[in-house]
């Protein structure tokens, strides 16, 4: 397989992440930390709620969110996970206490999206919340950098499942989209493996990491 970038530690796979996956050398101290399709059709629909939302990607959906996700396809291959959006495919995991809970909202006015968004983990310890707050233009990190994919999770946000999973080995995120969690991977010290299936996305996260200063803090 012939990596779409490699720098420095941090790799990029151009394709679909149940063909390169079986291929990837693997250690027990590798971590997946990925923000998959969730299944539920999800198609940016833009504008609206009480605060106004950007419609950069009005009527874009996710390539394979049209069915359900199969989590086992990663965990058949790494042993510890982060799974965001696992409460739309939670019966086809395991049960686990140490949930990763992101409060998008910090207190603030709810719209039509959903106030948190909550990720399965089985790394030990009790159920963790960060509150980092996230809503169209209005961001607590990246401020002032428009967002580039339709469902692009704050770099801090895969920054602190990181930290809080004690990565030691590999950072894997099977669908890397715009690359945040890859980002979080160079700036924790952790080697990062990043598939994305659609090319778009992996030239936006190839130049992303091509940043020496990152502000997601």
């Amino acid at each position: 397989m012939k990596p779409y970038y490699e720098h420095k530690g941090i790799t990029i796979y151009h394709g679909d992440c149940r063909e390169i996956l079986p291929g990837l050398p693997r250690r027990d101290d590798d971590l997946v930390v990925t923000d998959p399709p969730y299944g539920i059709g999800f198609v940016h629909r833009g504008g609206g709620g009480c605060l106004a939302r950007s419609s950069i990607f009005g009527g874009v959906s996710v390539i394979g969110d049209e069915k359900p996700f199969d989590p086992s396809l990663v965990l058949e291959f790494y042993k510890w996970a982060v799974l965001w959006g696992a409460n739309h495919y939670a019966s086809r995991l395991p049960d686990a206490s140490s949930w990763f809970i992101w409060d998008k909202r910090e207190g603030m006015c709810e719209n039509d999206q959903a106030d948190c968004e909550m990720a399965w983990s089985n790394v030990g310890g009790p159920a963790r919340l960060k509150r980092h707050y996230w809503n169209g233009m209005l961001k607590a990190s990246e401020s002032g950098e428009r967002r580039v994919h339709p469902t692009q999770k704050p770099v801090a946000i895969m920054l602190w499942c990181i930290c809080k999973a004690a990565a030691l080995g590999t950072v894997i995120d099977p669908y890397c989209g715009s690359g945040s969690t890859l980002i979080a991977a160079k700036s924790h010290g952790n080697a990062a493996i990043g598939i994305e299936i659609e090319e778009k996305y992996c030239e936006i996260a190839a130049k992303r990491l091509s940043q020496e200063v990152f502000s997601f803090e």
